[in-house]
């Protein structure tokens, strides 16, 4: 367990391939129009801040920033990866777990 990180092993015992992790942070990642039309809508209500009438934009779009290689590396060497970076790492690891058919994990089991 030297040289391994607690995201590594998770992903051997559960046996996730780390090019699925990256091409699954790919697709969910990827902007999409709607992403852009909430971009597109918050760039308007600022401005417009003045008049208040401006429809206020609730949601987030996704960030179009997926899981890079060396980001995968790093956090199998168990190297310092920022907090979005581990929240993209999830979301991808649990999008291939609940294709396995598996329970999904938190944030605190992988890192």
């Amino acid at each position: 367990m030297a040289d391994t990180s607690k995201f590594a092993q998770f992903l051997a015992s559960k046996k996730i391939d780390q090019r699925r992790i990256i091409a699954a942070s790919r697709t969910i990642e990827a902007l999409q129009p709607e992403d852009r039309t909430i971009r597109l809508n918050k760039r308007n209500a600022k401005k417009s801040e003045g008049g208040e009438n401006a429809p206020k934009e609730t949601r987030k779009p996704r960030s179009g920033r997926p899981v890079t290689p060396r980001a995968l590396a790093a956090a199998l060497k168990g190297g310092a990866i920022s907090g979005p970076t581990k929240t993209r790492l999830l979301k991808a690891v649990n999008l291939l777990l609940e294709q396995k058919k598996q329970e999904k994990v938190d944030l605190k089991a992988l890192f």
